[in-house]
């Protein structure tokens, strides 16, 4: 019998998210670096036979192992035909036998060579994380774009360049030496810190929150803290402001898809499980002498997360917080939220002055929808309509268009 042609779609995507990036990795293990772009080919080759196989013939009990099984035998495959074509025999890069491909241990140790990989020194930095997160991330380029705030075209090259100097170089999928740890792991988590991101405030259509995006940041993460090289104080402080902000999925969306604001959500929905993980990799991630900007990040979501109630926010932590935040990491986005901070911990009026000091966001829509609130909040409604509306002309969410129109109808 036929399975529904939607199903299908909304499982393949869902499989997509979860898999082609560990099917990407091993592939590549097994058919050698230089041959990355074959590998991502016969993932996509792959997903695309699930989605006309299991329409017709309905889904195997088991979608993810019977990709494992496509995937490994497409790769078989295409050895043969390469070596059919050039006469000669193919020396894979991996002692891995294809039967052993797809064992979870071997998946796990793939995607962390593929990681490490993909954030070599040799490779420019903004390439690194166009390559990661669209090799093992599973975005598209439209996708890293967006939250790059560039062009496909741009980051399309970018991707083109990491791999070409993966080939140049000779790159090899090996784990990075003791000396070159420090510098490829801080490449390696800030990857997966904007992956998350792209999760949390997805840059996809009018999804608000992609759950997928986040949990495949949170997974490849935790692989970080599972080897013990790479089990250090900032990888867990990442993983603590994960667990601390996917806590609060469910209050952040309606029932009608709607965004619900930090003081309008209902706390009871918040993940305590998730809030307690979040809470005692925190408490790990204190064992060292340094602290990153991940450790700041995650004690600013500690904050909100121990808050009862919106007014129980310590405020004055907050300001002190974004105040290290600022010197750790510099920037107008970290100079909007202790602006923020500093109006709830002051008074709506003091938030207005230090926002009015952040010249590089005055179109911005956070920016604008910020000075609304705050003249919303100190009784001036005209100001407060003129910045949503302005906003309002800043933004092309449908989600967000919604939220402004309704503060605007707030203003009366």
């Amino acid at each position: 019998m036929a399975q529904h042609t939607e199903d299908v779609h909304l499982l393949i995507g869902h499989l997509f998210r979860h898999e082609a990036g560990k099917m990407a990795a091993v592939l590549t293990r097994f058919l050698g670096v230089d041959n990355l772009d074959a590998a991502e080919d016969l993932v996509q080759d792959t997903l695309l036979k699930a989605m006309e196989t299991w329409r017709f013939r309905g889904m195997p009990d088991n979608p993810t192992a019977w990709l494992y099984k496509v995937a490994r035998n497409k790769a078989i495959d295409w050895l043969r035909e390469q070596q059919r074509k050039t006469k000669q025999t193919i020396e894979v890069e991996s002692t891995t036998t294809a039967e052993e491909l797809f064992h979870e241990d071997e998946i796990q140790d793939s995607v962390l060579r593929m990681m490490f990989t993909c954030c070599h020194p040799s490779i420019q930095p903004e390439s690194q994380i166009a390559l990661t997160l669209k090799t093992l991330g599973g975005l598209s380029v439209a996708e890293i774009a967006n939250a790059f705030l560039t062009t496909d075209d741009t980051i399309a090259k970018r991707i083109y360049r990491a791999k070409e100097k993966i080939k140049g170089d000779k790159i090899k999928l090996d784990p990075p030496g003791i000396f070159e740890m420090p510098s490829r792991l801080d490449s390696v988590i800030y990857v997966l810190y904007l992956l998350f991101n792209e999760g949390y405030h997805s840059s996809h259509g009018d999804t608000v929150i992609r759950e997928d995006v986040c949990a495949e940041a949170m997974r490849l993460t935790y692989l970080l803290i599972q080897h013990k090289s790479t089990n250090l104080p900032k990888v867990n402080a990442l993983m603590a402001l994960m667990c601390l902000q996917s806590s609060r999925f469910a209050s952040r969306i309606g029932e009608l898809g709607e965004i619900i604001l930090l003081e309008d959500q209902d706390r009871s929905k918040w993940n305590q499980g998730l809030i307690t993980k979040g809470l005692n990799f925190l408490e790990q991630s204190s064992s060292g002498d340094m602290v990153s900007e991940y450790h700041v990040e995650a004690s600013i979501a500690s904050v909100h997360a121990l808050a009862k109630r919106f007014r129980d926010t310590r405020w004055n932590a907050l300001v002190g917080l974004y105040e290290i935040l600022k010197e750790l990491k510099p920037g107008p986005m970290t100079s909007l939220n202790r602006a923020i901070a500093i109006g709830y911990a002051e008074s709506p009026e003091q938030g207005v002055i230090e926002l009015e000091k952040i010249e590089s966001l005055k179109d911005h829509y956070l920016y604008l929808c910020a000075l609304g609130n705050f003249y919303l909040l100190s009784g001036n409604n005209i100001q407060a309509k003129s910045f949503f509306e302005k906003a309002l002309q800043q933004t092309a969410s449908l989600r967000e268009t919604e939220l402004l129109k309704r503060n605007i109808e707030r203003c009366g």
